[in-house]
């Protein structure tokens, strides 16, 4: 498993108000976070799989650690976990490539999310900011 790029934000709450809300992912769930798609009825734990247009997402919410994943069925691993930070939560996204064997394509198919990632964690960031009712922003590198 590979890193691929790292996000962080603060958000001006605690880090378990913050995660209550963020590990909220599943469909309908409150978190900006929340997955779209159908869901089998057989998963209702913390561990689902969601499946949209033909395409499967397996979700893992580790709610000892903060922590969220999101793996899609090839290379794409998304982990979002929230910390604690002087000025209340850090939230932290990071992707990675999975990927078994073929890594090389990785970089070309990876280029897109790689690219969208930043705009989708700032409106994930804003979002937790508006419906806790506090500051939030990204740290800008």
């Amino acid at each position: 498993m590979t890193e691929l790029l790292e996000l962080r934000a603060v958000v001006e709450a605690p880090p378990d108000r913050v995660a209550e809300l963020l590990l909220d992912v599943r469909p309908g769930g409150r978190s900006p976070m929340a997955a779209t798609g159908e869901v089998t009825e057989s998963d209702t734990g913390d561990d689902f799989v969601v499946v949209k247009d033909g395409s499967r997402l397996t979700v893992s919410v580790d709610r000892a650690n903060r922590e969220v994943a999101l793996q899609g069925e090839w290379w794409y691993r998304g982990v979002t976990s929230v910390e604690p930070d002087p000025r209340g939560s850090r939230v932290v996204h990071r992707i990675f490539n999975v990927a078994q064997g073929r890594g090389w394509a990785v970089r070309f198919v990876s280029r897109g999310p790689l690219n969208a990632a930043p705009g989708s964690f700032a409106e994930t960031v804003r979002r937790l900011g508006e419906l806790l009712g506090v500051s939030a922003w990204v740290i800008e590198d």
